[in-house]
């Protein structure tokens, strides 16, 4: 049974920070909503309640059902978190007169606590709240204070039970991977076996199990989570595993070439499928970014339908799903969650699709992913490839889609693309595309005056896709870019580079 550390999500930002963190010290950890907890078994060594973006003293604040947890299992509130183990059990949690957001530093520390062993005096935490907690309930101990916090940390005497009022988890607290390391390991007991290979290991024989002698159908998108699921399932179905490389007719310029030259070299059972007409169709006139999503989910479905009738007693589609569509697919509050954008991934089939859905990557982060192909010796030219969305340049084009408006921004995208491969940049960088946007602007080429297309250019970097700051690409290069773009590719006149983070903004703009 894989032991594992259960994190309660309070719909913080930075919960699923806290899970990766936890994954660092190879230590498996899930993320389920308060609510929602599994059943309480041996497998759980430890608990983490995350912060939120609701007060305890509001009338609806969540509150977790503790009684299989508190004083049973070692316990840590972060944040909000430790805010209700003080206001649920005797303490009082008020408004606070002197806000801490942002860098701190540890005016006391007390290193008797297991929690807090190693932590230095002055070290940098990082607050995120209005609230504090005012006083104490009876029997908890007060760890460490800052100049405006002096609830900072504590700890409940005959428990192994822990609240902290900063976020460890994030880089600005310097210690946090020591603190984390304390309860993980120190107090919970966890024996840091969750490895690559492990996970490789154990998959496999999961999937051996799971799937015996039956066949799966995988779509293949050339990136790094379908190719890695591919070969997860390869290992343990091998012949049984068909693969699918659909080219819906937004792919990059000469992509579905490429890529299915790729895949000859791993040994994988690939066809490719021509389907661009039928995707290019569905989408004509539609502007709406959900809409398009769903249109080309859809005509998705019905290819690899229409294809796995092919494959006699198929019973599986393979995804590439990921934790990160999961997560943002499931709502804290228990009831339907603010779609931020459709997962490709996750939702399921329709009823006349009669195929059982395996997703041997739900598990993982997308820098785990490319962990665990390394492990399997995949080549840098599959673990290294920048992310590309599902929908592939149908979201990319904002408004209607045309085989025109395709072709102008592939020729856009593979200039991009190549000329941070040409400078040594792309690797610097975690993902990177471009946008044709909706607008027409005025410009001068030779004597002649034209009103063509903008495009924008966007790159970021990133972790695993949950948060990202756009790259600061150099001028230099941008200024090439733009040159070689606005001279070679007709229809556009005009190039713009994007400077938003993720948040505020989503790394793709629809």
């Amino acid at each position: 049974m894989q032991e594992k550390i259960l994190i309660l999500d309070f719909g913080s930002q930075y919960t699923q920070l806290i899970a990766r963190r936890v994954r660092e010290l190879n230590v498996y950890c899930e993320i389920h909503p308060y609510n929602n907890p599994p059943a309480i078994d041996e497998s759980i060594k430890g608990v983490i309640l995350s912060g939120s973006p609701f007060s305890v003293r509001d009338e609806k604040a969540p509150i977790p059902d503790l009684s299989e947890i508190k004083g049973k299992l070692p316990l840590l509130g972060v944040c909000y978190g430790a805010q209700h183990l003080a206001h649920c059990f005797g303490g009082e949690v008020m408004a606070s007169n002197k806000r801490e957001y942002g860098r701190a530093n540890l005016t006391s520390v007390d290193n008797s606590c297991a929690l807090l062993k190693g932590i230095s005096l002055n070290s940098q935490v990082w607050m995120s709240h209005g609230d504090t907690i005012e006083r104490m309930p009876a029997n908890y101990k007060v760890t460490a204070s800052t100049a405006d916090v002096e609830n900072a940390a504590f700890a409940i005497e005959g428990e192994t039970t822990y609240g902290i009022q900063f976020h460890p988890e994030v880089y600005h607290s310097t210690e946090g991977i020591v603190l984390l390391e304390n309860f993980i390991v120190g107090i919970c007991g966890c024996s840091q076996d969750w490895t690559p290979d492990a996970f490789v290991e154990t998959t496999v024989a999961e999937l051996k199990a799971q799937l015996g002698d039956e066949r799966v159908i995988l779509g293949l998108s050339g990136g790094v989570d379908s190719t890695v699921a591919a070969m997860l399932l390869h290992k343990a179905i091998g012949k049984n595993l068909y693969c699918i490389f659909v080219d819906n007719g937004l792919l990059r310029k000469n992509e579905f070439t490429d890529v299915l030259k790729k895949y000859e070299s791993l040994g994988l059972n690939v066809t490719g499928v021509d389907a661009g007409e039928k995707f290019i169709s569905a989408l004509a006139g539609v502007t709406d970014p959900e809409k398009k999503r769903k249109i080309i989910g859809n005509a998705f479905v019905e290819v690899f339908d229409e294809e796995s009738h092919k494959v006699e007693n198929a019973k599986w589609l393979g995804q590439g799903t990921i934790y990160p569509d999961v997560i943002e697919s499931v709502s804290v509050t228990g009831g339907p969650s603010q779609t931020i954008k459709s997962h490709h991934n996750v939702g399921g089939l329709p009823d006349y699709m009669k195929l059982k859905v395996v997703e041997p990557l739900k598990l993982l982060f997308k820098d785990e992913v490319r962990r665990v192909g390394r492990s399997m010796g995949l080549e840098d030219k599959f673990i290294n490839r920048h992310p590309f969305p599902g929908p592939g340049l149908g979201i990319r084009i904002l408004g209607d889609i045309t085989a025109e408006k395709v072709r102008i921004l592939q020729e856009v995208d593979d200039i991009f693309i190549s000329g941070l491969k040409e400078d040594g940049l792309y690797d610097e960088v975690w993902q990177a595309g471009a946008m044709l946007l909706p607008v027409q602007s005025v410009g001068v080429m030779g004597d002649e005056r034209t009103y063509e297309s903008v495009v924008a250019l966007r790159a970021v970097g990133s972790t695993d896709g949950m948060t990202a700051d756009w790259s600061h690409l150099p001028y230099e290069f941008l200024a090439k870019t733009s040159n070689k773009i606005i001279n070679n590719v007709k229809g556009v006149n005009r190039v713009v580079y994007d400077v938003s983070s993720k948040p505020p903004a989503t790394i793709e703009w629809e």
